[in-house]
């Protein structure tokens, strides 16, 4: 997919597809964080604190079950 940059006040904005926002469960309130590369932009959804801690949660468990594994793929 290709967007094209335009004209909001005297900035740029890119306007994301309702489709796109719903597939990333986000919305015109989300609050971003963005970064770059050098070459590409990245446009990064800020978690809420309770979104933050069940991810992290939510890797405990599946380090616990399945950290061997993971470990052995790492290594190939």
């Amino acid at each position: 997919m290709f967007k094209k940059l335009i004209q909001h006040g005297n900035s740029s904005a890119i306007v994301i597809d309702k489709p796109i926002m719903e597939m990333l469960n986000i919305n015109s309130n989300t609050t971003f964080k963005l970064s770059t590369d050098g070459k590409n932009i990245i446009l990064s959804p800020q978690l809420s604190e309770n979104q933050e801690i069940d991810v992290l949660v939510s890797l405990e468990k599946i380090n616990k079950k399945h950290g061997k594994v993971l470990q052995k793929l790492a290594n190939i």
